[in-house]
């Protein structure tokens, strides 16, 4: 996996084992030049993209991992062993580690292509979801021939206040939904994914889910066939990275009001349950000790 963390444990599955359902989380770079504000990798800067062949080792050790639980194997690490309580199969990929991957696209277009073939490893095309921040229009573009699920990570619809969290921004939240609606209208597979990062008392309002509602409503109208997932995220502790501590967690009361005011709107919406945080490695915290130069 070279610089990319490998953080898969027992507790990390995206949903209970009882279900028999684990997702992985991989990354398309080490670090990311994108520059959210609220991202620990973000603060990294982009310290070198990953091949097609470090994308895929993720996903490779990972099955290991799997398959070690089963016989009752350890997970070593320099200091630590792990005994492994039997994991279920890995069915979801989602590309939502380190990384913006538009700006390595020909090689997650490469790993998507061998984890979907039927003869290696035989992931469907909604059982992989490539999200990015869009640093352009034609980012989605990108993967319309990708057997993939595409996820816009939109934090905000306001320009000011996208801009405050994504601040490479350069083109507005219009021309990039139109880029968006553009690529899905020439997918068969027009399920997308819209991700927000709710963090207290800047994104997590009413105002920002009426804002988000009419924003999103607009790409299910526009798009014959399209089923739109809003995917809310309640912020993660990235610490001192970056220098300073700016965001904080909303309270779930906060979280399920914004979801609630979606879904009163007619848009469905899901939180996303938190792992991985006990160790640094949920999302968006997600960094190592080097730093671009």
């Amino acid at each position: 996996m070279g610089a990319t963390r490998k953080k898969i444990r027992n507790n990390e599955s995206s949903t209970p084992t009882t279900i028999g359902r684990t997702t992985v989380c991989v990354s398309s770079q080490v670090g990311c030049r994108q520059g959210c504000t609220f991202c620990a990798t973000g603060k990294m800067g982009k310290l070198r993209s990953l091949t097609t062949d470090e994308i895929l080792a993720q996903l490779f050790f990972a099955k290991k991992i799997v398959r070690l639980s089963k016989i009752g194997g350890d997970l070593q690490s320099e200091d630590t062993r792990l005994p492994l309580l039997p994991l279920p199969e890995i069915t979801n990929i989602v590309f939502m580690g380190m990384g913006e991957p538009a700006d390595n696209a020909a090689s997650v277009r490469g790993a998507i292509r061998i984890m979907s073939k039927n003869e290696l490893f035989q992931l469907s095309a909604t059982r992989i979801t490539v999200s990015t921040v869009a640093p352009t229009p034609q980012s989605f573009m990108e993967f319309v021939d990708s057997k993939c699920v595409l996820a816009w990570s939109v934090h905000a619809v306001r320009e000011e206040l996208r801009k405050q969290l994504v601040p490479t921004t350069k083109y507005s939240m219009e021309e990039l939904r139109r880029g968006l609606m553009d690529t899905l209208k020439k997918r068969s597979l027009r399920t997308c994914m819209v991700e927000v990062a709710l963090m207290e008392g800047v994104n997590d309002s009413i105002r920002e889910a009426n804002e988000l509602a009419d924003f999103v409503l607009h790409i299910v109208n526009d798009v014959p066939g399209s089923k739109l997932i809003c995917n809310l995220i309640p912020y993660n502790d990235i610490g001192g990275a970056g220098g300073t501590i700016v965001y904080k967690k909303p309270s779930m009361e906060r979280v399920l009001a914004f979801q609630n005011r979606l879904q009163e709107l007619g848009v469905y919406a899901h939180v996303r349950g938190t792992r991985g945080d006990e160790e640094s490695s949920a999302c968006g915290q997600l960094a190592t000790s080097r730093k671009k130069r």
